[in-house]
């Protein structure tokens, strides 16, 4: 099984100004959707997410991107740094796992007929 990670990091909370800039980015709220190469009974990719957010330090800012500037891609970069390699094989492991359990589940629940 292959899954394909995308991470979503557009939603920030910004300092509306911190030192000499306006709208700096203090924390970013990340949404990683897994989807797996392998198809559900109805054709539909298996897809699981997790959802967090991540403080940014913003002490010593250098090489400041306005607010306006800022893409999806940036936001990745900065969260991905900010976790650490570490953090960031665990999140999409958790995902995969998730994934995983939809694909054969270890548990289900059953209702009974009758009265």
């Amino acid at each position: 099984m292959a899954t394909t990670y995308n991470w979503d990091c557009k939603t920030v909370d910004v300092y509306p100004t911190h030192d000499t800039n306006t709208n700096v980015v203090y924390n970013i709220h990340w949404r990683v959707n897994g989807i797996s190469d392998q198809l559900d009974a109805e054709g539909n990719p298996y897809q699981a997410k997790s959802i967090g957010t991540q403080i940014l330090t913003t002490d010593d800012i250098t090489n400041f991107i306005s607010f306006e500037n800022l893409t999806n891609e940036i936001l990745v970069g900065w969260t991905k740094d900010a976790m650490g390699a570490e953090e960031v094989t665990l999140i999409e492991a958790t995902v995969e796992g998730l994934i995983t359990s939809k694909i054969a589940p270890t548990s289900v629940t059953l209702t009974i007929g009758g009265e």
